[in-house]
């Protein structure tokens, strides 16, 4: 697949992708003939898993590193479960506090709609 198919199919610009390969956020996209980035399967998982991972909020150094260790082999199992046990107790972490934040909220909202059928009570 061409960068600009792989833009269209994950809705993600030429810029950001080419960004993501240069920092070794997804690892080296094979190239044609002519030096052309041409995305196989293997790119687009890649692709999927860290737009996926950074929609969760998981920091792009942390993306880096698993990538990293991705590339050096078997011997990195271990430290690549663990990093990714991390950031999962990291995203549960915020899920808790945004859980919190989404209750009050929904507290503050159901005291105005208390407040406003008083208020159409008092009215009638």
């Amino acid at each position: 697949m061409t960068i600009a198919e792989v833009s269209k199919k994950y809705e993600m610009s030429p810029d950001t992708l080419r960004y993501y390969e240069r920092i070794g956020l997804i690892p080296q996209v094979p190239r044609n003939k002519s030096g052309i980035r041409d995305y196989d399967e293997n790119s687009c998982r890649w692709i999927e898993l860290m737009k996926c991972m950074r929609k969760a909020g998981v920091q792009i150094e942390a993306l880096i590193e698993y990538v990293s260790l991705f590339q050096q082999g078997d011997s990195t199992v271990n430290a690549r479960k663990m990093l990714l046990i991390e950031q999962r107790d990291q995203l549960l972490a915020r899920m808790e506090e945004m859980q919190k934040s989404l209750d009050r909220l929904n507290q503050k909202i159901d005291r105005y709609e208390q407040g406003l059928m008083q208020a159409e009570k008092k009215l009638h």
